[in-house]
């Protein structure tokens, strides 16, 4: 083993830090007969010559010996050498991957390509391995093989093959999941592949193959689904937690559930396996280990922990099926066992995230969750619940519940960084409730006030105006040095969510003194605050004015709209509006357009000039013009149709789109903008969702988005504020 591997120019390459000549060391190291040494050598190799996927000449190099370590029988962990070698040679590169490298990138795109003809080369050894004596070879191989064999009819025979005879679980589930692999890759082969699922789940095989089966099924056949597979994929669930070793069939404070004739299971048959802490925790060095180890958290207690990645599969087939979808997590949450309630809870996120629904019962289970003793399981839903905002009122007796029986998770401290509100406060604060001002008030009386406290305070509006005068206290003994605006920030957010005009003092004393660094940030949170104390803040006018003096400047823009605000002085304002739109800076020019648009019609004046941005290069701009002019103007068709092609190209723009389209309405029902808002109603996907990320305000921000739609459809929002 390893022949030739020291005449190999190692020193010449490069990996993701730096020169390649520590590669031979890792590649021995994977042969060690030491397990820390071959997880140290792994995570090496994952962490720098296969570096997040990356194909490096190094990466080719290693090809060669990576087989001779698979096929050794001597070596052990060749499982995680197969899956190795299986992510190297993995990658797809079609005609429009091709397309999209630049000239930078033409060499990394030659490696892709030859470490897949390289591996594929060598992808005949994944046959021999699918019977090896190591289970975990046997794991690896069938996805190697539905992954990189050029004889996919090959390679499903000998799955179809392997299946009766393979005596590990995990291992005939890996077979399954292959043969969907293959399905995906080669569809004209998704008929056959779809036949034989159908009949491992229609037939007497234990629940997890028939699970196996049907995730399979719904990732690369869904239209051959049966249509009763909620009720049939609850039953399989059923099953597995009767299984020898599941967890108890019922938790802390639930009924036992009933089998299939009514009656409740004998506690004898109950307490097999019980659940073992989903908090346990394996301190580790390497990324490898680490992963090794937050798996092995999860796995703890369950009898079948391969069962939640398959329901996830399941889940991604079912796509758009949101009543379906919503039914099986209805069923998993009323689970007793936890670690089906975890995965239902987390995945509960997801559909929610990506889909629209009627989520009430859903959410209200997730809701449930924060009573159960178990921290993760309670962790995990103040988290669902948090991203929800008015979504969660269902939850929301729960989460008061929760708020008064933690008072220690209130605020979170961090390693590094400012602390934060817990997650059931943020919850309970963007619903608005009431019951949560307590604990906000806490935080405010804290050494350093959590960074995201002021936007709690803003979603409460006048519930929170008790905390009026602690904000202000607090603001008033802010040290006007460098760590100025981390301190006052979160107070000025809560100031000018509460319009606390009788601060305009402290907000003024913050704005004459911020320092050089952060500077600019800190004044534009004062201005911002002064403006929205408007008449209130009328003792910060003489600053206000000096500001506009510095025509050009960020700050002039700003100070503008906050002195119209405080005293409505259109002349004093509109000549630093009309500069700042004509700024060669952007969002400079965006700040000058949604200003003069406040003015309504007495910046009537500057029509002209806002009309001839209607056509800039910058969407962002050409839409906050075209809203500017209506309001200055009155006038819709020409902002209308700026918007709406806005609403096309960007899915991003149509908040602010349709927030414009509710104040001009009501939209004539057989007009293209009324066409637009019906389409965007009917559609089940929430315009922001994402495929392998999100953000925290997606799911507000879709459903505000809907909100607009049907305001704009009635006309209801007519002459309201932006």
């Amino acid at each position: 083993m390893f022949s030739g591997i020291d005449e190999v120019d190692w020193a010449s390459m490069e990996h993701a830090y730096g020169p390649a000549d520590d590669v031979p060391a890792l590649l021995r190291g994977l042969a060690s007969a030491d397990p820390a040494e071959r997880e140290t050598a792994l995570d090496g190799m994952y962490g720098a010559v296969h570096h997040q996927g990356d194909v490096y000449a190094c990466t080719l190099a290693c090809i060669p010996f990576l087989f001779e370590l698979a096929v050794h029988p001597g070596v052990q962990d060749r499982g995680g050498v197969v899956e190795l070698l299986t992510s190297i040679g993995g990658f797809d590169l079609d005609e429009d991957d091709e397309a999209e490298f630049d000239e930078d990138e033409i060499e990394g795109a030659a490696n892709y390509a030859m470490a897949a003809a390289a591996v594929t080369a060598g992808a005949e050894v994944f046959f021999e391995l699918i019977a090896d004596e190591d289970p975990g070879v046997r794991l690896a191989a069938p996805l190697a093989l539905a992954t990189l064999h050029r004889h996919p009819v090959r390679v499903l025979a000998l799955l179809r093959e392997r299946l009766p005879v393979e005596p590990d679980e995990e291992v005939r589930l890996a077979l399954v999941e292959a043969a969907g692999r293959v399905a995906l890759r080669h569809r004209p082969l998704a008929g056959r592949v779809a036949d034989w699922l159908n009949r491992l789940a229609a037939q007497a095989h234990p629940p997890g193959l028939r699970l196996a089966a049907l995730a399979q099924l719904a990732r690369c056949s869904p239209e051959v689904l049966p249509g009763d597979v909620v009720p049939v994929v609850s039953g399989l669930l059923r099953e597995l937690r009767r299984a020898p070793g599941g967890p108890p069939e019922h938790g802390p404070g639930q009924e036992r559930e009933p089998d299939a004739d009514g009656e409740a299971e004998p506690e004898a048959e109950q307490a097999q396996g019980a659940e073992v802490s989903c908090s346990e925790h394996v301190a580790v060095d390497t990324l490898v280990g680490q992963v090794r180890s937050l798996s092995a958290q999860e796995s703890a207690g369950r009898a079948a922990p391969w069962a939640a990645d398959l329901l996830r599969t399941l889940h991604v087939g079912l796509d758009d099926r949101v009543g379906d979808r919503t039914a099986l997590l209805i069923d998993q949450l009323r689970s007793p066992d936890c670690g089906q309630r975890v995965d239902a809870v987390r995945m509960s996120g997801g559909l929610i995230r990506a889909w629209r629904g009627p989520y009430e019962e859903l959410v209200a289970l997730v809701g449930d969750q924060l009573a159960d003793p178990e921290p993760r399981l309670a962790e995990a839903a103040s988290h669902v619940l948090e991203e929800l905002f008015g979504l969660a009122a269902p939850a929301a007796d729960a989460l008061a519940a929760r708020l008064a029986a933690d008072p220690g998770g209130w605020v979170k401290a961090w390693a590094s960084g400012p602390p934060g509100l817990g997650s059931t406060v943020k919850a309970l604060a963007r619903l608005g409730d009431a019951r949560v001002v307590p604990a906000l008030a806490a935080a405010l009386e804290l050494p350093e006030v959590p960074h995201d406290a002021g936007f709690a305070v803003g979603h409460l509006g006048e519930a929170a105006r008790p905390l009026a005068g602690a904000l202000r206290r607090r603001l008033a003994a802010v040290d006007l040095d460098e760590g100025a605006y981390d301190r006052a920030n979160p107070l000025l957010a809560g100031l000018t969510g509460l319009r606390a005009g009788e601060a305009a003092p402290e907000v003024l004393r913050v704005l004459r003194g911020a320092p050089e660094y952060r500077g600019e940030w800190l004044r534009t949170a004062a201005l911002r605050a002064l403006g929205s104390f408007g008449p209130a803040a009328r003792c910060a006018e003489p600053e206000l004015r000096g500001l506009i003096r510095r025509p050009g400047t960020p700050a002039a823009t700003e100070a503008a709209e906050a002195l119209w605000a405080v005293s409505g002085d259109t002349e004093a304002v509109l000549p630093v509006l009309l500069e700042g739109l004509g700024s060669d800076q952007v969002h400079h020019r965006r700040a000058a357009a949604t200003a003069l648009g406040a003015l309504g019609p007495r910046a009537a004046a500057v029509a002209p000039r806002l009309r001839g941005l209607l056509a800039h290069d910058e969407l962002w701009l050409r839409v906050d013009a075209a809203i500017a002019l209506w309001e200055v103007t009155g006038r819709e068709p020409e902002s209308t149709e700026v918007l709406l092609a806005a609403w096309e190209q960007s899915r991003h723009a149509r908040v602010r789109v349709a927030q414009c389209l509710a104040r001009m309405g009501p939209v004539g029902a057989g007009s293209a903008a009324a066409r637009a808002l019906r389409v965007e109603l009917a559609s089940v996907r929430r315009h922001n969702a994402m495929d392998g990320g999100y953000g925290s305000h997606d799911t507000y921000e879709d459903e505000r988005l809907l909100a607009l739609c049907r305001e704009a459809l009635r006309g209801t929002a007519k002459g309201t504020a932006t």
